[in-house]
């Protein structure tokens, strides 16, 4: 759009012109931006961490006050002080707070001094103090605080290191196309640059526009890399291609007596390289690589998710002392994502389970790859995976939420999935997907394109959901691997068919934010493993609940015995949200012979393969008891199966089924000697909702001579590179083994 300004010469006195304004190509006088009022008492006050070692929790805290940024002096400083803060911040209590600038000093304005809360205020401004700007301290006194890491629920996510880019810069971009064709393409990777201004957009002026600049908006539209083919003259906006929002970038000021907003030039016209993910319809020549020993994990949508980096083939996690948005760029460009949005700390991702490879990353945003930035030895006493850092990032806007929705559900998170589908004669109409088969993977899909999260249940039938007029089925046979965008890039269907096509039998989801991840400890396992020779007395529980091979059952009963491999299982819940049984309480069985509750019937499956990968023998365990059998420290437990009570896993805690227990074996009666591959996979029909299913499965080699057995090289699903995973299947019980 175009924007007349003329008729604003009445301030022409003032020859400072605001940078925003340059940027827009626009030239408003400095007497506009002093319409807002300068009292603040009616503003909402923001409060922030900042500081190092600043983490999600804890840092200095700094107050935003008349249009800037500003401290507290530690004077009089009390728990009850921390505690409004904290609750200002999200969190539902303060754990202590510190004193003379613990985090470092801040700078500007010390905004309040001989502060007095009673701990209830809704804000550190409804305490008593010398009031604003009256103090006399110094930045050696700048307070802190430390905040209990539990959130209040329903509070938005505030423990993102921003981009604090000033308020009155440009906020929004967009690519406005010049080809019409183009128009139609999604992602849009080159136009005209755009901002968003008042009502409105405006364009840019290029001159002095240059490749840096380009390399900027790229990466906010969430495209890795710009493409070289703009030459522009140097001249005002003057980004250096590190920062990670146009409004970061240094600019330039108008001479007061420029006469054109543009003179010789043009609006800015910048073309991008989209990543992998985003280049079906670009049909570029050159494709991008993505790195091979960088990745993401536990994020709900495209382009979020845990850093992990793959060393000595074996993946690990970063910790996030001084992880900031540069850092996280370079990781999110080099896969093939735009600049990050944001940098997250305190394993806000959920907490990883290999080593901790990277603390105080400092890269300067131009490196190829985090592994080319510096970076601190890790020690134990420096991290924990509570410090697992974490990365939010710009991604290209691909319109896919626009094709599907849900309707009918109690909230927005949940309802029947409904498909906007287009005749031949273009006329566009919404339709149902069959609810056969569908499960919670392809729910993971759909509420991933929705941005709704991940899928706590996939629904076959949502006849209480019909509350709008769409009848006909349009998808059906839907199958996806669950790490898709969209549903329309799953297996489906040419030509529908649907068993059950009344629309009560549609296809629906329930979506969450958060969702519990199980992982099991791989190294337990290989420490307890062992050979048990069970008389047949002692086995008929175990055999009324089918714990024993199929040979068992022409056993001469009660006498003889079966050989059981057995071993310890402890399962970690390291995801976001509690993982409790998809059943209620209603509806557990109970089973009299062991005297208890199964929650879930098949909670995890027990193989042992041989060299070719075919099954040779089998066990299973039902859950009869999921608890907290112990947590991490400062997490309290909150499932316990006596009487009756609550089954599940809290976040941070752990389950052990110990060796010794019924059915924690597989039946290895009929086994001859050899080399196997032992598997272990929890939650294996995906019957509850996880963040991550492809660290539910976990392989050891196995060594058995008839008499004892071995195991080594035991690892979850995803913890090694594709070349030891190979490796690891194709040599199976060879490696590192000292039997002859």
């Amino acid at each position: 759009m175009s924007t007349d300004l003329n008729g604003v010469k009445a301030c022409s006195s003032l020859d400072v012109v605001l940078a925003f304004s340059l940027l827009l190509g626009l030239w408003l006088p400095h007497c506009l931006t002093q319409t807002t009022p300068s009292n603040t008492a009616t503003s909402k006050l923001k409060v922030r961490l900042s500081g190092y070692p600043r983490k999600h929790n804890e840092g200095r805290i700094e107050l935003f006050y008349k249009g800037e940024w500003g401290t507290i002096c530690d004077d009089d400083f009390t728990i009850a002080n921390a505690h409004v803060l904290c609750h200002h911040l999200g969190f539902v209590s303060a754990t202590g707070w510190t004193h003379s600038a613990k985090y470092g000093k801040g700078q500007g304005k010390i905004w309040l001094d001989n502060v007095q809360c009673h701990g209830g205020e809704k804000s550190i401004e409804f305490c008593k103090s010398r009031g604003w700007g009256n103090s006399d301290c110094t930045h050696d006194e700048d307070a802190g605080v430390v905040c209990k890491d539990e959130r209040i629920p329903g509070f938005v996510d505030s423990n993102v290191i921003d981009a604090q880019v000033d308020e009155n810069k440009v906020e929004e971009v967009r690519l406005r196309p010049v080809v019409g064709v183009a128009k139609k393409k999604l992602p849009i990777t080159e136009g005209v640059v755009e901002v968003k201004y008042k009502d409105g957009w405006a364009q840019i002026c290029d001159v002095g526009w240059t490749a840096k600049n380009t390399r900027v908006v790229c990466g906010m539209l969430g495209f890795p890399h710009e493409r070289k083919k703009n030459n522009f003259h140097l001249h005002s906006v003057a980004c250096t291609g590190t920062e990670v929002h146009l409004a970061a970038c240094p600019l330039e000021f108008n001479k007061p007596n420029a006469t054109s907003s543009c003179a010789g030039g043009m609006p800015a016209v910048i073309s991008c390289m989209p990543g992998p993910l985003f280049m079906q319809n670009s049909g570029l020549k050159k494709k991008l690589k993505i790195s091979s020993n960088v990745r993401l994990k536990g994020g709900a949508k495209v382009g979020e998710g845990r850093v992990e980096v793959l060393k000595d083939n074996v993946w690990g996690t970063v910790c996030d002392d001084r992880w900031n948005l540069l850092s996280a760029s370079v990781v999110c460009r080099e896969l093939g994502f735009g600049s990050a949005k944001e940098a997250l700390t305190g394993a806000r991702m959920g907490q990883g389970m290999g080593p901790i490879y990277m603390n105080e990353v400092k890269c300067l945003g131009q490196e190829r790859s985090i592994w080319d930035c510096p970076v601190k030895n890790i020690t134990s006493e420096n991290c924990q995976h509570s410090e697992d850092a974490a990365v939010r990032c710009n991604v290209p806007y691909m319109g896919l939420e626009t094709s599907i929705r849900i309707t009918g559900g109690r909230t927005r998170y949940e309802g029947r999935v409904e498909v906007l589908t287009s005749d031949p004669n273009g006329t566009q109409s919404w339709g149902l997907i069959c609810g056969e088969n569908w499960s919670t993977k392809e729910a993971m899909v759909a509420c991933r394109q929705l941005g709704l999260g991940y899928a706590n249940q996939g629904l076959q039938e949502t006849w209480y959901w019909d509350s709008s007029n769409v009848t006909d089925m349009v998808m059906s046979g839907v199958k996806c691997m669950g790490n898709e965008m969209a549903l329309s890039q799953c297996q489906y269907h040419k030509t529908v068919s649907c068993q059950r096509a009344a629309a009560k039998f549609a296809a629906g989801v329930i979506c969450s934010e958060t969702a519990s991840d199980l992982v099991l400890n791989a190294s337990l396992v290989e420490q307890t493993v062992y050979i048990e020779d069970r008389p047949l007395h002692m086995l008929y529980c175990a055999a009324e609940e089918d714990c024993l091979s199929k040979s068992a059952a022409k056993a001469n009963w009660p006498y003889g015995h079966r050989r059981l491999l057995r071993f310890s299982s402890q399962i970690h819940n390291i995801g976001r949200a509690d993982f409790k049984p998809k059943a209620g309480r209603h509806s557990w069985v109970w089973h009299a012979c062991h005297g208890h509750y199964h929650s879930m019937d098949i909670f995890t499956h027990y193989d042992l393969l041989n060299a070719n990968g075919t099954k040779v023998a089998e066990g299973h365990k039902a859950s009869f008891c999921l608890e907290d059998t112990d947590c991490q420290e400062g997490i309290s437990k909150r499932y316990e199966c006596a009487n009756f009570g609550d089954q599940g896993i809290t976040v941070g805690c752990w389950d052990l089924y110990r060796h010794d227990i019924d059915c924690q074996w597989i039946d290895i009666t009929d086994i001859k000697p050899g080399n196997y591959i032992m598997q272990v996979v929890i939650n294996p029909n995906y019957e509850v909702a996880e963040s991550d299913f492809t660290n539910n499965a976990m392989k050891c080699n196995c060594k058995y001579d008839g008499h004892r057995i071995w195991f080594h090289n035991c690892h979850i699903g995803d913890a090694l590179s594709e070349e030891a995973e190979r490796r690891f299947e194709k040599y199976p019980g060879q490696l590192n083994n000292k039997i002859s």
